[in-house]
């Protein structure tokens, strides 16, 4: 019986979080069961029209090289050296995410990742129970219920301590919510967004910049794209759930059909709107997603249940750290329970050392949406960058970027929000009332940024 295992645990939930977990801790021994709702991914199409790509950053492939699964994730991964911006009046823009090729990031499938992070996690020892879907817990007992979505058969699993990974609906942070009376609170952005797909051309190339974010900002909307390693696109359509019809800005109530979808196309994308051939197939065929935030002060109940990834903290994908982020709190949490065998402990341990650079995270997810959609264009936002290149080039053990100290390095999220929030200070200060970085008086300038900026630490 696995409740006799001292060293047993059952995750919630077989997506990328889960398969990842499962991994790291069944090559430390640990025995492992998960329990996925859904069916095999692969042995099914890969889904379609809600959440495809996935921007995979320096910290989610430090998590994967943990698990042995780095270069098999890489072998179908497409890099992104910036954004590239399409400006209202036609131009284009690529606005690099870091120094040089070696900062970038990388757009990968969910699905196909998915897949790859099961095969790994199963050769490691886990073992995977699809059509499992949690129903309840009782946690006195230790026996959580399972339903089987084929035929809703009952089943009853003794456990030791449950892990969930299984989502932004977590039912198993809902039944710790029942057992201690304690819930969480999702804040739901005022937009939401829909996905449709650029081919490839007919040659079964890209029909734009492959290596790149690509980004069309219109102030309170946008549209972007992320490539895929089969030559196609995702294009994902961010727009207020409410129009505002004085300001000229629609909205999923005025935007609803596929027809209605090209007509915005062809007059605030116009660019992109030819490359979608079934823009309006697209547009009425895949669901309308929202966005929120979760906002938890509690991830795990004594040493029976830990919550991670969007199950403790789901967030808005505008930072493209989500993945980054639950792929970090599973190195974490193995880590944890490596140097404890109490998992109470190790379990609150964790919840202290991942809350606040989740809750950080989530905030710089957050102001990245408004960036995005109303800076990116902006000439005080450009200038600021150039200055910000320029400082990091002067400074490197001082003034790192913020997007390159989330993106790039190993820095707790909590130390980048409020290094990031004293540089960018200092940004706004240097560049007030100027046009141009020409008459800077740079003897000053490196003054200032070595008095008021102390050196970071260096990585691990």
């Amino acid at each position: 019986m696995q409740a006799d295992n001292p060293r047993h645990l059952t995750i919630i939930g077989a997506g990328l979080a889960g398969a990842l977990l499962a991994t790291l801790l069944a090559r430390r021994g640990w025995q492992v069961d998960v329990h996925e709702k859904r069916s095999d991914p692969r042995e099914r199409d890969l889904e379609r029209g809600r959440s495809i790509n996935l921007a995979l950053a320096e910290r989610g492939r430090h998590a994967l090289r943990q698990a042995d699964a780095d270069d098999a994730v890489m072998a179908q991964a497409v890099m992104m050296r910036g954004r590239m911006v399409h400006f209202a009046d036609g131009r284009t823009d690529l606005q690099r995410y870091g120094r040089d090729d070696s900062e970038v990031i990388w757009s990968v499938h969910r699905g196909e990742l998915n897949q790859v992070l099961l095969d790994i996690a199963e050769r490691a020892g886990a073992k995977v129970h699809f059509h499992q879907r949690l129903d309840r817990v009782d946690f006195d007992r230790r026996i959580a219920f399972f339903g089987d979505e084929r035929d809703d058969s009952q089943r009853e699993v003794q456990f030791q301590t449950l892990v969930g990974a299984d989502g932004a609906g977590s039912v198993l942070r809902g039944a710790m919510a029942a057992e201690t009376g304690t819930e969480g609170r999702t804040d739901f952005l005022d937009h939401s967004y829909k996905e449709l797909e650029i081919p490839p051309a007919a040659d079964g190339s890209f029909r734009m910049e492959a290596n790149a974010l690509h980004i069309w900002p219109r102030g309170r909307y946008m549209c972007i794209a992320l490539p895929n390693d089969e030559s196609t696109f995702t294009v994902t359509l961010f727009l207020p759930n409410q129009a505002d019809p004085d300001a000229g800005v629609p909205g999923f109530d005025t935007i609803r059909t596929g027809a209605e979808a090209r007509a915005l196309f062809e007059r605030e994308f116009p660019d992109a709107s030819r490359l979608i051939p079934e823009l309006e197939r697209d547009f009425d065929h895949n669901p309308t997603g929202i966005l929120g935030t979760l906002y938890l002060d509690r991830w795990h109940l004594d040493d029976r249940a830990v919550l991670v990834g969007d199950a403790a903290h789901a967030m808005v994908p505008f930072h493209g750290q989500g993945m980054n982020c639950a792929f970090e709190d599973c190195v974490a949490l193995a880590e944890h329970l490596d140097r404890t065998p109490d998992r109470a402990a190790a379990f609150a341990a964790f919840q202290a050392e991942r809350l606040p650079n989740a809750r950080a995270i989530q905030h710089m997810a957050l102001e990245n949406y408004l960036e995005m959609r109303d800076r990116v264009d902006d000439d005080d936002y450009l200038l600021q960058r150039e200055l910000e290149r320029r400082l990091a080039d002067r400074h490197p053990d001082r003034f790192v970027p913020r997007y390159a100290m989330v993106t790039f390095r190993h820095l707790p999220y909590a130390v980048a929000l409020q290094r990031g929030n004293l540089q960018r200070e200092l940004l706004v200060e240097l560049t007030r009332g100027l046009d141009s970085l020409d008459s800077l008086d740079w003897d000053s300038v490196d003054a200032t940024v070595v008095a008021r900026l102390q050196p970071l630490p260096p990585e691990s």
